[in-house]
């Protein structure tokens, strides 16, 4: 019988057939091709997440350069890849990542954290599902990949595999206040350039010293809501003993008072990414036309070693992707 001769397929031109027809196009290719195949689903659930927003730039916070160290373990390298080489698509056979999971998660198995992958545990994991109270789905893609039996970051290769410093397999979801308001001068408005100021409440983190958004994850079954506010009286009030009295201010504050909008759902261009765990977040944005933040009494609490009022500036650099999180939002209130 003669052989099949080997196919070679444009992933461009499918990549853009993909976009113009859905799924179709997946249902319709052989179940002979099934590199392109896999191609396609992937492709399709990416179009297919409506609920996502725009999607971030190619990650590269995660993707350090190889001579500088992951977090805070000095001799922990990431496996150097070049940009050509992050997609999964792209073949890369040198790719040796580095197998790190911190000694605290494994010795000490906090119970934020997942079993990991040689514990009995941790066959129960369901990916891509709500696991009891732990909600494994991605903001980013309607599933992502598992390959020999562990979660593959949907964004691509950063270099490392395992959890690293992060609790959870797959997705490692998070919550990020954006607290706005315009800048004032003896109670008038300031201008630059004949444009409004847009400030926000910024942290300074402990761990890297840099400026940051006083998010953070968010635990088992809290509500998305909830999360953002208990971050919030953690790092920005110093709130570490929740109350009654904080909790209603806090509540009113984002659920009456100040004008909220969703900034962005997906993954985040995170330092502590791996190939196998990944940040994933919701950005909200809460800001004040007048006032109604004048008086509120800013405090660095939990892991954050200052806090203050930031003067929005298109060059300054943020944690994480939180400079575009940021950059979303003046766009959103046209001060750019």
């Amino acid at each position: 019988m003669a052989k099949r001769k080997k196919s070679h397929f444009n992933m461009p031109v499918l990549t853009m057939v993909a976009a113009a027809t859905g799924v179709a196009i997946v249902a319709a290719t052989p179940f002979f091709f099934p590199n392109v195949r896999r191609y396609l689903l992937s492709l399709a659930s990416n179009f297919s997440k409506k609920s996502r927003q725009e999607s971030i730039d190619m990650h590269t916070k995660c993707r350090s350069a190889s001579s500088v160290a992951y977090s805070t373990f000095e001799n922990v390298r990431r496996f150097s890849i070049p940009d050509d080489k992050v997609s999964w698509n792209a073949k890369f056979k040198e790719y040796r990542p580095t197998s790190f999971t911190t000694p605290f998660i494994l010795d000490s198995k906090p119970a934020w954290a997942d079993p990991d992958f040689d514990d009995d545990a941790f066959k129960s994991i369901k990916f891509n599902e709500l696991d009891g109270k732990v909600d494994r789905r991605s903001l980013q893609v309607d599933k992502y990949e598992i390959v020999d039996s562990l979660p593959l970051n949907p964004c691509g290769r950063t270099g490392l595999k395992m959890r690293g410093t992060l609790g959870k397999w797959g997705p490692n979801h998070a919550a990020d206040p954006i607290v706005t308001r315009w800048k004032k001068s003896d109670g008038k408005l300031v201008l630059e350039d004949g444009k409004r100021v847009l400030q926000f409440i910024a942290i300074t983190r402990g761990d890297t010293g840099e400026m940051a958004l006083p998010g953070g994850m968010r635990d088992p079954g809290e509500e998305i809501s909830l999360t953002l506010r208990r971050e919030f009286q953690e790092e920005a009030m110093n709130v570490q003993d929740r109350n009654e009295d904080s909790d209603k201010y806090v509540q009113n504050l984002f659920d009456n008072i100040l004008k909220k909008t969703v900034i962005y759902k997906g993954y985040v261009d995170d330092p502590r990414n791996t190939d196998n765990a990944w940040m994933e977040t919701t950005a909200v944005n809460f800001h004040a036309e007048g006032d109604e933040l004048d008086q509120i009494n800013l405090q660095a609490g939990d892991d954050a070693k200052a806090v203050h009022w930031a003067d929005y500036s298109p060059g300054m650099s943020l944690y994480a992707s939180h400079k575009q999180f940021i950059d979303k939002t003046v766009a959103l209130h046209q001060t750019n």
